[in-house]
Formats: structure tokens, C-alpha cells, sequence
């Protein structure tokens, strides 16, 4: 009994979390995925990068930060402002690409109908994005579902934080075990409400009205609103990315006073390194079959094996370090707590990652040069060893590439499975950051945030540089 109420009350706190985190990104998101996409903001461009950086941001450097300025913000509220600053891009990116893809005809009838810039947004545009902004959401629940970092440095107890607890301060691993189940079932609705989501965002983007060439969107003038919006917009990206940024800086000019060790932090690097190399090249080995399925043959089979790749970073990432705390322990005992185990582990979080990576490489090379090997008597395996892989270099790179710089900050998995006395940039940092030793963590959430920013700034030049090709084919179109 004692045991139901407690499930009860972690899920109620982790469903509290989760559902005003995820509303706040909701409303945060699509103001900006709309400021970039449609209005007349100073430095849209800028913004437009900027806006993806919080991604760059782990929640426990974010967390740390606010913690050590502001120590009465742990509870819920530190937790929520954390979450919600660093989380609102997983909404912002699918409604900018949903905006920038939509059909503009809809919103112009509105207009010429006679509905001004506010009426036309709420009753058209927001309609239209609805889809996407969705599934950008249960993306977001996820996200906040499965985070351990923040809710530990906050001391709010989650779901994460009673697994883990569990885990570590009982000899019977069973009710450890039972929170596991509970949170993976949560995560396995949203899951498959997030897929349903996308479905119909996928199918909503192809209607279109007219002739179905998109015209150029729109940009509304935002008047007397501008510059509020632009300081707004400025006060968001410093809470997300300046505040933690300047901290972590102001803690290594303190700590640099007296010093750091460079041995362990040498020794750190070089493990989170080795982990997370490992960890890329076996999920990349792994992710070769599936990608090639998907992309060369479109069968349930492929679809089937696709999905289920999905699974591993779906799920709450302590929820897959459990489950291979029990592998570890029943099935291979002397695995448990040493680095293939670990490795592996990273390897099924983080194995979609590889999938769309490799799978993107082996569709964009041309299906015509396998065919001329095995005309020459070549078998499958050696046309993909002399052909499809050469081709695919530059998406088996871009997986390597993912999956790295994510193992390299994953933390709860790591805790259960690290080999014994190892340690990484996020375990360090955790340990060093729960004793309030923030600035002896500096060189290591540096580190961390270098590591993050990487793909994040990818990522925002990536929709830059989508939306200058857009816009000049709009441009010879015309």
C-alpha cells in the first residue's frame, strides 16, 4: 500500500512537471518559430540561429548555474524555468518548418476577407501549425520525462529521481524495477501520441490550396511591437544561453585562482572520449542493416525494423541503464560495470540517431551503381562494401558525429553503468556540482557546453541556410 502511494505521488509530480513544462514551450515555441517566419523582427536571421542554441545548453550546467546564483529557486520552480528554457526549440523547429512549408493561400483569403493580422493568426496560421506544434510537444513531455539531471540538482522528485533512488539505496533492485515499468508505459502513450502527431502533420503539410507551388510567407509588420518583441526575444536567449554561459565563465576566472586539476580532468576527458567513441562506431555498425532496408527496400519488414530502432531514445534513458543493470547482472555478469556494457548502452540510446544519419547517406547515392556491381557478379556484401558504404561516407560520418556528441553528455545511464571508479565530463560535474563545488566543475561543464554546442549550431544553420535556398527558388520562380 505504502509502495501504490508512493508510485502515485512520483507520478503525479512527474505529470505536473511534464504538462506545464510542455504548455509553456507550446506558447514560447510558436511565438518565436512565428517572430522568425512571419514577422518584420530586427535580425530574423540571427534570431532564427540563436533560438536553437538553448539545445546547446545541457540541464545540468543550466541547472548548476541558477542553483549557485539563486539556491532558495530548487523545487519545482527552479526545475520548471530550467526545463522550459532549454526545452522550447523541440517545439519552435517542427512549427518554423510547418510555417516556412505551408500553404500561404488560406492566410491570404483571410486577409482578404477582411480579418486583420491577429485574427488571421489565431484562426488560420495557428490551425495550420497545430499538427506539428504537437508533436513538437509530446516531443517536449518526453524530453522532460525522461530528464534526470535537472530534478536531482533541484531536489524535485520525479520518476527519474525515484528510480534511481531505488536503485542505489536498496538491496532489493525490485521496486527499482516497477517505477521502470511505470515510467516506460507513460513514455510508450506519449510516444505514440507524438507518432500519430507527426502523421497528421506530414499529411496536413501536403494540402495545399491553389496550384500548389508555395508563394513567398508573408512578413507582418509588427509596428509599435517590434522593439518590445526584439528585447523579449533577447531577455529569452538570456536566460537560456547568456545567464549559464556567463556563470559557468565566472566560475572557471574563480577557480583558475586555484586551480584545477588537470590531471583528472585530463584522465575524464579521455574516458568520456573513449565511451562515447565506442558507443558511435558499434551504433553506426549496428544502424547499417536498418538504414539500408529502409532505403533501399520499402517493405512492413523495413518499417517494422525502423520503428523499433526508434525505441531506445523514445524511452527514459535511466529506463534503458536499468535494464542493462539487469543484463549486466543475470546475463553477463562480467559485463556489469565495465565499458562494453556501457557502450552498448549508448549504442541503443542513441541508435536512431545513426539510423537517419546512415540512412539519409545511402539514399542520396544512387541505387543504379549497386545495380552495375551485382551485374558483374558482385555479392551483396561486397557491393556494399565497395559501393553503398564509399557513397554513404558522408551520412556514416554525420552518425558517428550524433551519436558522440550525445553519448558525451549522457548522465543517468552513465552513473548506473560506468565502469567502477571511471568517470565522465557529466558524472564529474554531477558529483562536483551536488557538493556545491561549482567552481572546481567549470573546466568540466566547458567542456560540456563546447561539446553540446556543436550540433546545435548545426542545426541552426542548417534552417538558415534551407531558408535562403527556399527563398531563391521562390525568387527564379517568379
Amino acid at each position: 500500500m505504502a509502495f501504490s502511494e508512493r508510485n502515485a505521488e512520483l507520478l503525479w509530480r512527474t505529470g505536473v512537471l511534464a504538462v506545464t513544462v510542455t504548455a509553456s514551450c507550446l506558447v514560447i515555441g510558436v511565438a518565436c518559430a512565428w517572430l522568425i517566419t512571419r514577422s518584420d523582427i530586427p535580425f530574423r536571421r540571427t534570431l532564427g540561429v540563436l533560438f536553437t542554441l538553448p539545445l546547446a545548453v545541457p540541464s545540468l550546467v543550466a541547472g548548476s548555474a541558477w542553483l549557485s546564483v539563486w539556491p532558495g529557486i530548487a523545487g519545482f520552480g527552479g526545475v520548471f524555468l530550467v526545463l522550459t528554457l532549454g526545452s522550447y526549440p523541440f517545439v519552435m523547429l517542427p512549427v518554423m518548418a510547418a510555417l516556412r512549408s505551408g500553404d500561404i493561400a488560406t492566410e491570404e483569403a483571410a486577409r482578404s476577407l477582411g480579418k486583420g493580422p491577429v485574427r488571421t493568426f489565431f484562426l488560420v496560421t495557428v490551425r495550420g501549425v497545430r499538427p506539428a506544434a504537437a508533436a513538437g510537444s509530446l516531443l517536449t513531455m518526453l524530453y522532460v520525462l525522461g530528464d534526470f539531471a535537472a530534478p536531482s540538482l533541484m531536489r524535485y522528485e520525479t520518476f527519474t529521481i525515484g528510480i534511481f533512488a531505488s536503485y542505489r539505496g536498496a538491496f532489493d533492485r525490485t521496486p527499482a524495477a516497477i517505477f521502470g515499468c511505470v515510467l516506460v508505459l507513460v513514455a510508450a502513450i506519449i510516444m505514440i501520441m507524438e507518432r500519430r502527431a507527426r502523421g497528421k502533420a506530414a499529411r496536413f503539410g501536403q494540402i495545399r490550396v491553389g496550384k500548389g507551388v508555395s508563394s513567398r510567407p508573408p512578413v507582418v509588420p509588427l509596428g509599435r511591437a517590434k522593439w518590445p518583441a526584439f528585447i523579449g526575444s533577447l531577455g529569452l536567449l538570456g536566460g537560456a544561453i547568456g545567464f549559464p554561459v556567463g556563470i559557468v565563465i565566472q566560475w572557471f576566472i574563480s577557480g583558475s585562482s586555484r586551480g584545477f586539476d588537470m590531471e583528472r580532468i585530463v584522465e575524464t576527458t579521455a574516458n568520456t572520449l573513449w565511451f562515447s567513441a565506442g558507443g558511435a562506431l558499434l551504433a553506426v555498425v549496428m544502424a547499417f542493416p536498418i538504414a539500408v532496408l529502409a532505403a533501399r527496400h520499402d517493405s512492413t519488414l523495413s518499417r517494422s525494423l525502423e520503428s523499433v530502432s526508434y525505441l531506445g531514445h523514445a524511452l527514459p534513458a535511466i529506463t534503458i541503464g536499468l535494464a542493462f543493470v539487469f543484463v549486466g547482472i543475470r546475463v553477463v555478469p562480467g559485463w556489469y560495470q565495465q565499458t562494453p556494457l556501457l557502450v552498448l548502452a549508448y549504442a541503443v540510446l542513441f541508435l536512431p540517431l545513426a539510423v537517419v544519419a546512415v540512412r539519409a547517406g545511402i539514399a542520396a547515392a544512387p541505387a543504379s551503381l549497386e545495380e552495375v556491381s551485382r551485374s558483374l557478379g558482385k555479392n551483396g556484401i561486397i557491393t556494399h562494401l565497395r559501393v553503398t558504404i564509399p557513397l554513404a561516407i558522408p551520412g556514416v560520418a554525420a552518425g558517428v558525429a550524433l551519436v558522440f556528441l550525445s553519448a558525451a553528455k549522457e548522465l543517468p545511464a552513465t552513473l548506473l553503468l560506468r565502469p567502477t571508479g571511471a568517470n565522465t565530463l557529466t558524472t564529474e560535474m554531477w558529483t562536483l556540482t551536488n557538493r556545491m563545488m561549482f567552481a572546481a566543475s567549470a573546466p568540466y561543464a566547458l567542456l560540456l557546453l563546447l561539446v553540446s554546442a556543436i550540433p546545435a549550431l548545426v542545426m541552426g544553420l542548417a534552417v538558415i541556410e534551407r531558408k535562403k535556398k527556399r527563398e531563391g527558388k521562390q525568387k527564379w520562380q517568379m
